[in-house]
């Protein structure tokens, strides 16, 4: 693996890590828990993260937009697969899980993929961004009185998506014009879709939850909205 490729990798799963025991510390899960993963993936995440607890595999829904990772994660891992589309709402009746878990997800619900390239106002894809956060965020509140929501701090030094120093705080149309120019030989390659959230905005997306910082090198790397029965 490249060497710097295997740093980040190396600092990206410590991180998870750590991410997972707040979540164990905020939450309870017994055999009957009814937990959902949005933004899923194969379900690798939240396996780990239910690992040595006896929740039933089939009460672990996994949702996302890609077909082929939740039919892997549905053999791989007994799990419920759900596929769902950009459009927000979610497919399930209020009240419907005990929790919702959601990392590394929500900076991604922005503005339609074929799209992204193009909107280079930083005010138009602030507020169309924002639009449809607050309707996730929205989604996700309705269908759980608990959830665990994290994405990264915007002000944080080395940007997550892209492994580039400062680029969270740049505008809109000088990041798309650098990723449009380091795709072409940097180790990772990056897509303008996300917009990362202060804490303010993140508290208003969740005003139900508190807001814990997940600090590394004496900044906050991200925010984890967290509505728990145990608080």
């Amino acid at each position: 693996m490249n060497p710097i490729k295997l740093i980040f990798s190396s600092y990206s799963d410590a991180a998870r890590t750590k991410r997972r025991q707040i979540f164990r510390a905020n939450f309870d899960l017994d055999p009957n828990t009814m937990i959902l993963d949005l933004g899923s993936e194969d379900g690798s995440n939240i396996a780990k993260v239910i690992e040595g607890t006896e929740i039933c595999p089939a009460n672990v829904y996994i949702a996302d937009i890609d077909l082929v990772a939740l039919g892997n994660g549905g053999q791989k891992y007994g799990f419920t697969p759900i596929l769902f589309d950009e459009g927000g709402v979610l497919p399930f009746e209020d009240g419907f899980f005990d929790i919702v878990y959601c990392s590394s997800v929500l900076e991604h619900v922005t503005v339609p993929k074929d799209e992204m390239w193009d909107v280079t106002s930083g005010r138009e894809f602030r507020q169309r961004s924002l639009e449809s956060q607050s309707q996730f965020a929205g989604e996700i509140a309705r269908i759980s009185r608990q959830y665990f929501v994290q994405t990264p701090c915007s002000t944080f030094p080395i940007e997550s998506h892209s492994w580039l120093p400062f680029v969270g705080i740049l505008p809109r149309e000088i990041l798309v014009y650098i990723f449009r120019f380091t795709n072409k030989f940097w180790v990772k390659q990056t897509i303008p879709d996300f917009y990362l959230l202060s804490r303010h905005e993140m508290q208003m997306l969740f005003p139900g939850a508190t807001i814990v910082d997940e600090r590394s090198f004496g900044f906050t790397k991200s925010f984890m909205a967290i509505r728990s029965d145990k608080q």
